[in-house]
């Protein structure tokens, strides 16, 4: 696979969150176990900004920029904890994707999966 067959290219936002954590010496506490804890938090504040709004409310939040603000601030929390995590636990989040979509190509085949939102173990 070459670079532009790469699903996922986060070089560029995982040396820089090596160097905010260096800056600050926090590298100390990011274990696997606090990052997943920290990952789980900000979804929670994400989650948070959804909680009891209607399905059309929360589709409506695109209308509202400062809603939309801080959905967008909560995301990048998501993907700096998710970046840093897979960092520190060596793990390649493009090799990650490209063999989990073929995994889910394979339990979620198109003619048993399609309009539906049924799990794949009740295809």
């Amino acid at each position: 696979m070459n670079q532009s067959d790469r699903l996922i290219d986060a070089t560029a936002l995982t040396q820089a969150l090596d160097h905010f954590a260096a800056e600050r010496d926090w590298a100390q506490f990011h274990s696997p176990k606090n990052l997943a804890m920290a990952l789980t938090g900000e979804v929670g504040e994400l989650n948070e900004l959804f909680q009891w709004l209607t399905e059309q409310q929360s589709k409506e939040l695109t209308h509202d920029p400062q809603r939309k603000q801080r959905v967008s601030e909560e995301l990048a929390d998501v993907l700096f904890y998710l970046v840093r995590m897979a960092d520190v636990m060596g793990i390649d989040l493009n090799e990650a994707a490209i063999q989990k979509l073929a995994l889910n190509s394979e339990k979620y085949p198109t003619d048993k999966s399609r309009g539906s939102s049924k799990k794949y173990d009740q295809l």
